[in-house]
């Protein structure tokens, strides 16, 4: 008898590309196998969808995930042999680019990609974002915030599967000149959060007619210099829907007990608030003495923030060494403990941005093992 698929997965952002199309069955476009957390799944495309060679500085990757079964993939089609000439309405230029870009929005419940016309268009992937119509069950919209340091008005680049193109709405943008870092955009409540690890959030509906930017800042006293651990801080910081609310999780050096490691974990009271209330948190000397962490037999070294679990928030994974760790962090216990494995980056680079807690649409998949449910193709 087939056991219940899991209700989320933990997938790797990196898909492992085949060798060759045909590797594939007839008409499909991936292929998905789903273990069960704290085992991470990967995503395989052919070399259709990626025609390069996976490297440690060249890799597909995906973007964003939605309940909805969807996957937004950012996938370069190879080396620019000319200029990219962009002609919209707000924005025409002429630029050089290393490759050419490319986009799909990937359905696992079909086993179907489909390429975003004109990815041209899209400025940074880390400003790009997936959101299910609400209105609308099978609509989508991919949207990317496209700002000019320094100026006050923004662009809201949207694609929308019921349109079938890219239009451009105009925003008011509410911060000051500064750089916002890329760390991806999540989406919650309607709405998509883009989200600088180091300063905000920046969230509006983008199915609006005119959409509205608005703030929220870090919880207090968590803002850094801009561009202070630029690059890094996806090892120490994430912001993820967990429980049906936004959480900001972070891992920091405690000021009252000499220094020690530790973790948090902040919850958004409600999508229109401001107002971040601290949960929880707990130095990893704690984790470290308890039991459960010790018959595990890993060494007390600090570990690398993974994603926090997308129900329980009292759950937050990390990378140790070739392990992935669920932590009840309010309790102090390991609860699950397995060898991971990724495609791509090395080791010494993982972060939160190389996984995804991914909850799963309500569909019925095949397979006769608890640890490889796989979608049908």
């Amino acid at each position: 008898m087939a056991s219940a698929s899991p209700s989320w997965a933990i997938l790797g952002s990196v898909p492992r590309v085949l060798a060759a199309d045909a590797d594939l069955p007839p008409g499909a476009d991936l292929s998905l196998a789903l273990p069960e957390p704290p085992r991470v799944a990967i995503l395989t495309i052919p070399p259709r969808i990626f025609p390069g060679r996976t490297t440690s500085r060249s890799f597909p990757s995906v973007r964003a995930v939605d309940a909805s079964g969807l996957l937004l993939l950012h996938a370069d089609q190879g080396p620019a042999k000319g200029p990219t000439v962009i002609d919209l309405p707000s924005r025409r230029e002429s630029c050089w680019r290393p490759n050419v870009a490319g986009y799909f929005v990937l359905d696992a419940k079909s086993a179907s990609a489909l390429p975003l016309p004109n990815p041209e268009y899209i400025m940074h992937p880390g400003h790009l974002g997936l959101i299910a119509s609400p209105a609308d069950a099978g609509h989508y919209m991919v949207a990317e915030l496209q700002m000019i340091l320094g100026g006050d008005r923004a662009d809201l680049l949207c694609f929308s599967s019921e349109a079938g193109e890219w239009v451009t709405k105009d925003v008011r943008y509410p911060l000051p000149s500064r750089p916002l870092s890329p760390n991806g955009v999540v989406s919650h409540s309607g709405r998509l959060w883009w989200v600088d690890l180091s300063w905000c959030l920046l969230t509006c509906d983008p199915f609006a007619d005119a959409p509205v930017l608005r703030v929220v800042p870090l919880p207090e006293g968590k803002a850094l210099k801009s561009r202070e651990a630029w690059g890094l801080l996806d090892k120490y910081r994430c912001v993820a829907v967990s429980g049906g609310k936004l959480r900001f999780v972070d891992m920091y050096s405690n000021r009252n007990s000499g220094g020690s490691a530790q973790i948090g974990v902040w919850t958004l009271a409600d999508p229109d608030s401001t107002e971040w209330t601290l949960e929880y948190e707990a130095t990893f000397t704690e984790i470290w003495d308890d039991a459960s962490y010790k018959a595990i037999g890993l060494p007390r070294k600090i570990p690398v923030l993974a994603p926090i679990h997308p129900t329980n928030p009292d759950v937050v994974y990390f990378f140790l060494d070739e392990h992935l760790l669920g932590v009840d962090v309010r309790a102090r216990k390991v609860v699950e403990c397995e060898v991971y494995e990724l495609v791509a980056p090395p080791s010494q680079h993982v972060g939160t941005r190389f996984v995804h807690a991914w909850q799963l649409p309500r569909t019925p998949c095949s397979g006769n093992n608890r640890n490889s449910a796989v979608y049908v193709l």
